[in-house]
């Protein structure tokens, strides 16, 4: 398992995996702006590699860009299926190389988000490449998906539930990062946690909420990542903010990580964003 950390990491890791697929690539899109990830996935069809791109049908913008792209890939030979309408938005960020390695992204394929705070996953988990693939294709075929796995967090199938039970299974600490926080009932668990004399901290903004916690605004440049540090022995790392739209109303996805290296180095990062913040700088 690794971690993807932006911006440190910027578009590199993204190509490298389209780079290294020999059969087959199976990529949801939300946004995409970065020509060398379009050119990569074309560079892939040429090479024979299967590619598979599920595209949303729309987001906040101009869904322009959106059949451009769609327009573009079909061209090239990558097979195209477009997110139904169900669900409010499709905002989770995923591709699977091989049906063999799982990246699951809090950013999407653009040059903004590459330039933000942000994190991602890579696993070769065979258990959790398969929970993946189960819902790439469900949703591919406008088919139900019923979630498999604790640690594959999918909004709005299970993420409310395994979000809930993993900020209550906190004992020491809770460390999170999240641009939208506006979830009522899960502010009042967080609420609890500090109450009991849990360190809670969040970077980025709470949303329609009066909060006692401990929150504060990125500092310096963008924050596009939801990200949760528990106790620095597990975290969660997706697409999902705890508001009641993306956990009960979008497609999300997420994983729950307990690799000592990556949560040990997100807690450390987490540290090292908070410093930086105006709270900490005014206890120093």
């Amino acid at each position: 398992m690794k971690l993807i950390v932006e911006p440190e990491g910027g578009i590199g890791p993204v190509l490298s995996a389209i780079a290294h697929a020999k059969t087959a690539i199976d990529i949801v899109i939300f946004r995409l702006d970065c020509q060398s990830v379009t050119q990569s996935l074309e560079a892939a069809v040429r090479r024979g590699v299967a590619v598979r791109a599920m595209i949303a049908r729309k987001h906040r913008g101009s869904t322009r860009d959106l059949r451009k792209l769609e327009r573009r890939l079909l061209r090239s030979g990558v097979v195209l299926s477009r997110t139904a309408g169900d669900l409010v938005r499709y905002h989770g960020k995923m591709m699977i190389v091989d049906r063999r390695v799982l990246h699951v992204y809090g950013f999407n394929y653009t040059r903004r988000d590459y330039r933000s705070r942000s994190f991602g996953i890579e696993t070769t988990s065979a258990t959790l490449v398969r929970e993946a693939q189960k819902l790439f294709d469900a949703d591919a075929a406008r088919q139900p998906y019923r979630p498999g796995r604790s640690d594959f967090v999918v909004s709005p199938a299970n993420s409310r539930e395994r979000l809930s039970a993993f900020i209550r299974g906190a004992r020491r600490q809770l460390l999170i990062y999240d641009p939208r926080f506006s979830d009522p009932a899960i502010h009042r668990l967080l609420t609890e946690r500090a109450d009991a004399g849990l360190d809670v901290r969040v970077i980025g903004k709470t949303r329609h909420l009066r909060s006692p916690l401990a929150v504060e605004k990125f500092p310096g440049f963008r924050l596009h990542v939801r990200a949760i540090i528990r106790d620095g022995r597990s975290a969660f790392v997706g697409s999902q903010s705890l508001g009641p739209v993306e956990l009960d109303r979008r497609r999300e996805v997420g994983v729950i990580v307990r690799d000592a290296a990556i949560v040990r180095r997100m807690r450390s990062i987490f540290e090292r964003d908070w410093r930086q913040t105006g709270a900490a700088r005014a206890a120093e």
